[in-house]
C-alpha cells in the first residue's frame, strides 16, 4: 500500500490540458510579468537603463515559472526532478546579465517538458517566450546607452582584506571622468573580491594606461577593462 499522502486526491494526476488552456495561461503570465516588472521599476531610484536588464528577467521568469508549473502539474516526481536539474546549474564566474540566468532556466524547462512527455508545452512556450524576449528588446536600451556615453566596464579582483575605496579611488579619479560601482562579488571561496565599475576614461584612446597602473597596485590580483 502506498503512503497515505501519496493517495491524497490533491496530488493525483490531473487530466491533460488543451492547447488553448496552455496558451491562455502563458499569455496571462506575460501580462502579469509586465505588471510585476513595472512595479519593480517604479520602486527603484536608479536610472532606467540600469533597471532594464532585470526588468526583462522578471518578465521572462514569470513566464518560465508558469511553464514549469504546467509541466509539473500534480506530479511530485517531476517537482523533485526539477530541483535536481536546477541544482546542477552552477555559475563559477560572475553572471554579468541576469537574463543569462533566465535563459538557462528556459533551456531546463523546455528540456523537462519534452522529457516528461509534454512537447505541446514546449512548442507553445518557446514562441511565446521568444516573442516576449524580442518585444522586450525594443525596451532595452541599456547597451546602447552605455555605448553612447562612452562607458567602459572595469573589473578588478582584490585580495581579501583590501578596501576597494581606499585602494582604487585615487587611481580611478586620476584616469576616469566618471566612475560608478555596479557590482561587488566575492571570489575564490571568499579569499578575493571582484569589484565592477562603469567608467568614462579621460583618455579613451589609451585604455591600457589605466590597466597598467591598477595592475601595479599592491593587493590587485587581476584587472579587466572591456570596451563600451
Amino acid at each position: 500500500m502506498p503512503p497515505e499522502f501519496l493517495a491524497n486526491e490533491a496530488i493525483k494526476p490531473s487530466g491533460p490540458m488543451t492547447i488553448s488552456e496552455v496558451v491562455l495561461r502563458l499569455l496571462a503570465s506575460v501580462l502579469l510579468g509586465f505588471v510585476v516588472a513595472f512595479i519593480y521599476c517604479g520602486s527603484q531610484r536608479r536610472k532606467n537603463f540600469d533597471l532594464l536588464p532585470f526588468f526583462t528577467t522578471l518578465v521572462l521568469l514569470t513566464v518560465l515559472v508558469s511553464m514549469t508549473t504546467v509541466v509539473i502539474g500534480d506530479s511530485m516526481a517531476r517537482a523533485f526532478g526539477l530541483v535536481g536539474a536546477l541544482s546542477i546549474v552552477r555559475f563559477r564566474t560572475v553572471v554579468e546579465d541576469t537574463r543569462d540566468t533566465a535563459f538557462v532556466i528556459f533551456a531546463v524547462v523546455v528540456g523537462m517538458a519534452v522529457g516528461a512527455g509534454h512537447p505541446m508545452v514546449a512548442l507553445v512556450g518557446v514562441p511565446i517566450v521568444g516573442g516576449t524576449t524580442l518585444a522586450l528588446r525594443f525596451w532595452d536600451r541599456s547597451e546602447s546607452a552605455i555605448r553612447a556615453s562612452g562607458e567602459h566596464r572595469l573589473e578588478v579582483r582584490l585580495g581579501s582584506g583590501y578596501d576597494p575605496e581606499t585602494l582604487l579611488s585615487e587611481t580611478l579619479k586620476t584616469h576616469a571622468l566618471s566612475c560608478r560601482l555596479t557590482a561587488a562579488v566575492t571570489a575564490r571561496q571568499g579569499t578575493a573580491l571582484d569589484v565592477h565599475y562603469a567608467i568614462r576614461l579621460r583618455e579613451p584612446d589609451r585604455p591600457l594606461q589605466l590597466v597598467k597602473v591598477l595592475n601595479s597596485l599592491e593587493g590587485v590580483q587581476q584587472v579587466e577593462l572591456k570596451e563600451p
